[in-house]
């Protein structure tokens, strides 16, 4: 009986991963790297279409921009998920709190361009195009919680300073895999953007 229990164990955890994986094949946001400063990686994104907006939870973000990319559009059209969910990341001790709200967007799949984006029928989700820019990013697992974050955020932001590398804007984290995921195999990122030298 014990040998039977555990080839059902390793088959269902077999299951689970490919599962996983399957899940997760979500599109990515395509990059190229131009150069790394320690843990730091500076990457070079096209103008990326982004559908956004601010809440007072990740959850309520989340659900309205899923309600938007599966048909909740002025044509009904269902538009495919990619990664990475992008939120504000307030940067820890130095930026006062100007609002409660917090941002959060899809990026729309590569090529879309924003005439051929759907727009919304809900007001309060926008549709926006950031321009092509450098982005400075620091990697780390787990669930992304406020700590994490914050203390990857301080690290990206300490060692830009000390290279030398000036910034452009505010702080934001990128999560690539599904809820579901387990942290240590959750890929997320902290970046900000970078003026060229």
């Amino acid at each position: 009986m014990r040998p039977v229990l555990l080839l059902i164990t390793a088959i269902a955890v077999l299951l689970i991963l490919v599962l996983l994986l399957v899940l997760s094949s979500a599109e990515s946001v395509p990059y190229t790297v131009r150069m790394n400063a320690g843990e730091i990686e500076i990457r070079h994104y096209p103008a990326l279409v982004i559908a956004t907006v601010d809440s007072d939870s990740d959850e309520s973000g989340f659900n309205m921009l899923l309600s938007y990319i599966s048909g909740n559009n002025a044509v009904r059209s269902k538009i495919p998920m990619t990664a990475p969910v992008i939120t504000s990341q307030k940067i820890p001790m130095t930026a006062p709190v100007i609002s409660d709200a917090n941002m959060m967007a899809f990026v729309l799949p590569a090529g879309m361009s924003r005439e051929e984006t759907p727009d919304p029928l809900d007001p309060r989700v926008r549709i926006e195009t950031i321009p092509e820019r450098d982005v400075a990013v620091i990697r780390f697992a787990g669930y992304a919680q406020k700590q994490e974050a914050d203390a990857a955020t301080a690290r990206l932001i300490q060692g830009l300073e000390q290279a030398g590398i000036k910034t452009a804007g505010s702080a934001f984290l990128m999560r690539y895999d599904a809820p579901w995921t387990p942290g240590f195999l959750r890929r997320n990122e902290v970046g900000i953007e970078v003026r060229r030298p």
